[in-house]
């Protein structure tokens, strides 16, 4: 009885690909997690600003 060969990883990750439905423009971002970084991020760097504001207006600097 011969062993039946699998496929290989490639063409298991194109088969479920193809299964997925198209991405809808400006609807999806294509990677979840990158999303909430780049979020993070700006608003880390705004609040950043607005507390370096705050500190040198209360130096009076």
């Amino acid at each position: 009885m011969p062993r039946q060969k699998r496929k290989s990883l490639e063409e298991r990750i194109a088969d479920r690909q193809a299964l997925r439905p198209p991405l809808k423009e400006g609807k999806d971002f294509e990677h979840g997690p990158a999303k909430f970084v780049f979020i993070f991020l700006i608003v880390f760097v705004v609040v950043l600003h607005l507390v370096g504001l705050i500190v040198l207006m209360v130096l009076d600097a």
